[in-house]
C-alpha cells in the first residue's frame, strides 16, 4: 500500500507535468494535472486514446465542484451530496480551469470525487484536479490492481501508487446533469435504482448521446480474446460449438450452471453476488487471456443493480457483434 512518502512523490510528479497511476474504488486511473494541457495530452499519447474522447476530472471534495464547472443545477447538487465520494461522475458545463484538451473539445466536463483513501490523499497533497481515465491501453481491459498497470503501461507511467485491489471493479456511472432532468450516459458503480431514488424520478438511459463520454466507443473494456455475449441458457451450447470449431474457449459461467460440466479450454464460475462479480469482472477476463483463450463466451446477468453495469461492460467488450 502507498505510504505518505509515496503520495508526496506522486504529487511532485503531477506538479512537474508527469503521469501518475492512482487507485480509485472503481479502477486504476492514469492521472495528470487537469490544468496542464501538455500533461493532459500525454495521457492520450500513452493510452493511444483518440483526442476527441473526453477525460474525467477527479477532485478532492464536493465543495470544490464550483471551482471546476460553470453551473450546477439543483438535481446535480443533490446527486453530488448523496454519492460523493463515490463511483458517480457528473457531466456539467466546463469551467475556465478545465482545458479543452481534457474535454475532447467539448464545453462540458465530467467530474467526480473518488472514494479511495489513497486517491483522496493524493488530491489533497496535490491541491488541484487530476484528469484520470483508466490506466490501460485504449479499448482494453481496465486495471484493478497496480500490477495490471505495470504490466500494460510499464515505463510510460512516471509513478504508480499502489492502493491495493479496487473495491468496486467497474467504472463510475456517468450522469448528464447539464439540464433539469439528469440522464445516465454510462451505467456503473452507482446503480440506476439508487440514482432514481435520490432524484425522485425515472432517469433515461439513452442508447446514444450528443455528449461524448468515456466508454462509448463501439469496442471497449476488451480482452485479447474475442468476446461473445449470450443469454445464460445458451452458454453451454455456444461454448461447445466454438470449442469443436477449433477455438480455445473461455467461459464466464453463471452461478446457475456452476456444477455443470463444460466443454471448454478454461472456465471461470462467476459469483452470484453482483457486487462480487463487478469487483472481479476485469480480473476474470485477464485470467482467460492468460490461460490462452482466443474466444470468451459470457452470459448476460440480469440487468438491474450492478448487473446493468456488468452487462454494459460485456457488450462493449464484445463490440458491435455483441449478442448471439
Amino acid at each position: 500500500m502507498a505510504r505518505t512518502s509515496d503520495i508526496e512523490k506522486a504529487a511532485e510528479v503531477l506538479r512537474a507535468g508527469g503521469l501518475v497511476a492512482l487507485p480509485t474504488e472503481t479502477v486504476y486511473g492514469l492521472g495528470a494535472n487537469a490544468e496542464d494541457p501538455t500533461a493532459v495530452s500525454r495521457i492520450f499519447q500513452v493510452k493511444g486514446r483518440p483526442p476527441s474522447h473526453p477525460l474525467i476530472v477527479h477532485i478532492g471534495d464536493a465543495g470544490h465542484l464550483d471551482d471546476w464547472v460553470e453551473d450546477v443545477p439543483p438535481a446535480a447538487r443533490l446527486l453530488a451530496e448523496r454519492f460523493w465520494p463515490g463511483p458517480l461522475t457528473l457531466v456539467l458545463r466546463r469551467g475556465h480551469r478545465v482545458p479543452l484538451e481534457a474535454t475532447g473539445g467539448l464545453e462540458t466536463v465530467a467530474v467526480r470525487v473518488p472514494d479511495h483513501p489513497v486517491a483522496l490523499a493524493l488530491l489533497s497533497a496535490f491541491g488541484g484536479g487530476v484528469t484520470a481515465p483508466s490506466a490501460n491501453r485504449f479499448g482494453s481491459v481496465s486495471p484493478t490492481t497496480a500490477d495490471h498497470v505495470r504490466a500494460e503501461l510499464g515505463d510510460a507511467v512516471d509513478f504508480v501508487l499502489d492502493g491495493g485491489p479496487c473495491e468496486v471493479g467497474v467504472e463510475s456511472s456517468i450522469v448528464d446533469a447539464t439540464g433539469e432532468t439528469p440522464s445516465i450516459l454510462r451505467p456503473g458503480g452507482v446503480t440506476r435504482e439508487d440514482l432514481e431514488a435520490t432524484s425522485g424520478r425515472p432517469l433515461a438511459l439513452p442508447a446514444t448521446s450528443h455528449i461524448r463520454v468515456p466508454g462509448q466507443h463501439p469496442s471497449h473494456y476488451a480482452p485479447r480474446a474475442r468476446v461473445v455475449v449470450v443469454e445464460p441458457e445458451k452458454v453451454l451450447a455456444e461454448a461447445e460449438l466454438a470449442q469443436e470449431s477449433g477455438h480455445h474457449v473461455g467461459v464466464l459461467l453463471p452461478p446457475t450452471l456452476s456444477d455443470v460440466p463444460v466443454k471448454a479450454h478454461a472456465m471461470v464460475a462467476v459469483p452470484a453476488s453482483m457486487a462480487a462479480y463487478a469487483r472481479g469482472l476485469y480480473g476474470f477476463l485477464r485470467e482467460l487471456d492468460q490461460r490462452g483463450c482466443d474466444l470468451i463466451v459470457a452470459s448476460l446477468p440480469v440487468e438491474e443493480g450492478l448487473g446493468l453495469a456488468i452487462a454494459n461492460r460485456l457488450r462493449r467488450a464484445a463490440g458491435p457483434r455483441s449478442t448471439v
